[in-house]
């Protein structure tokens, strides 16, 4: 009896050196379902941050493209012109012209037309698959070259399709001034 209570007990515990090498099938589900999981929530993320970006570039030219009109202006001693148009609804764009108020217009193709006399300087478009709209103004902004001014002041928005916008504040000087009405677009200043 006494030989079966001291009888010695078998290690278990492997060497060191003895590991298994890769993961188990098991453990390789695990990390690929917590791997779709983690990329499922980041997906939506970037897609909001892209179109926020978007955003943010297209009023970035839209005020570069304020402050090229009204220097122009002064520098050529000629008055300009930025105009708004809605295009099929769906898309818009302006153009900075010389001439009457309506003497250019773009027509969704990258084109512009412009009356007799008037002079296209620039276009910009904004293609309705872009989800991105600049709301037209009911007058062109008329830059003077002698004062420097812009009439009318105006407020121009531009909005993606989740509803953020931004809003370019146009002084009588040719100032702009963005803020934004929505929240979730950090950096700028909320509009009063």
């Amino acid at each position: 009896m006494t030989a079966l209570l001291f009888r010695p007990v078998r290690s278990v515990i492997r060497p060191i050196g003895k590991r298994s090498k890769g993961l188990s099938a098991v453990e390789l589900m695990i990390s690929l379902a917590i791997s779709a999981l983690l990329m499922g929530s980041a997906v939506p993320m970037l897609k909001d941050l892209r179109n926020g970006q978007a955003l943010r570039a297209t009023a970035a030219l839209l005020e570069t493209d304020i402050q090229f009109a009204r220097s122009q202006a002064m520098a050529s001693g000629q008055p300009l012109r930025l105009s708004l148009q809605s295009v099929n609804g769906a898309e818009s764009c302006y153009v900075i012209h010389t001439g009457a108020a309506n003497a250019c217009r773009c027509d969704g193709a990258g084109q512009a037309h412009c009356d007799a006399g008037a002079t296209l300087l620039r276009l910009a478009e904004q293609p309705g698959a872009s989800g991105i709209t600049l709301a037209p103004v009911q007058r062109s902004l008329l830059f003077d070259p002698g004062k420097g001014t812009v009439t009318p002041t105006a407020t121009l928005r531009i909005q993606d399709r989740d509803g953020r916008a931004i809003h370019q504040v146009i002084n009588i000087m040719g100032r702009v001034r963005s803020c934004t009405p929505s929240v979730g677009l950090n950096g700028l200043k909320p509009c009063n």
